[in-house]
């Protein structure tokens, strides 16, 4: 299919900095909340917005919805903080956005990252404008794998689901596309295809997008 619109998962996707998240997430529970977690406890856990991490690692009575939100900001400086000097697109990734801008392909972001998050990547990487609408957590009741998110980005750029193509890293974020009717390409910068294998809506696996079959899709 040539897709009629691209839709964008910002983190693993976008940009490979799931590594980072894991290890200011791992530091704040461990070091400041006196948890006991490893790392794979941590990464399986790192889907949906922050305070629903929060919530089951330590259960619904640990945090109140205030301090689950200063916890969320303390996190995500953390995250800033330590992989700023590394920001940049995944390789093969600009030329692709350019080619559906210049195509006339709208795009979107659609991810469970807070706003603070996304105007990090879009600003220091000055490629907001090629991104037409952008989904938050903050605009969402559902979070994935429930496919609010990726919905709500099709209808606000005029598109039907069914001619979307979604960009992905885990498995959750696939099965949110597959919710919403919609293709993925999954980015194995998280996860290995193994784990996605319960799923029929994949169309291409590749470490980054100098892969061969970005030079086709959307031709």
């Amino acid at each position: 299919m040539t897709p009629k619109a691209l839709l964008f998962d910002l983190n693993g996707t976008i940009i490979d900095d799931m590594t980072y998240h894991t290890k200011a997430w791992l530091d704040l529970f461990n070091n400041e909340l006196g948890a006991n977690l490893t790392w794979e406890d941590v990464k399986k856990e790192m889907y949906g917005k922050n305070p629903e991490v929060l919530v089951r690692v330590f259960g619904p009575n640990r945090f109140t919805q205030t301090e689950m939100d200063t916890l969320s900001i303390e996190k995500e400086k953390k995250y800033q903080q330590e992989f700023l000097p590394y920001l940049k697109l995944i390789p093969g990734l600009h030329e692709l956005l350019e080619s559906a801008y210049q195509k006339n392909i709208p795009m979107a972001i659609g991810s469970a990252a807070i706003p603070f998050n996304i105007d990090f990547v879009l600003d220091n990487l000055n490629i907001r404008h090629y991104f037409k609408v952008i989904v938050s957590a903050d605009d969402v009741k559902m979070s994935k794998p429930d496919p609010e998110t990726f919905l709500n980005a099709a209808e606000l750029l005029q598109v039907d689901p069914s001619d979307c193509i979604v960009f992905e890293d885990t498995p959750k974020g696939a099965e949110t596309a597959f919710n919403a009717g919609m293709k993925c390409i999954v980015l194995t910068t998280t996860h290995q295809k193994e784990e996605f294998a319960y799923l029929n809506n994949i169309l291409n696996f590749s470490p980054d997008y100098d892969d061969a079959f970005f030079k086709t899709l959307l031709t």
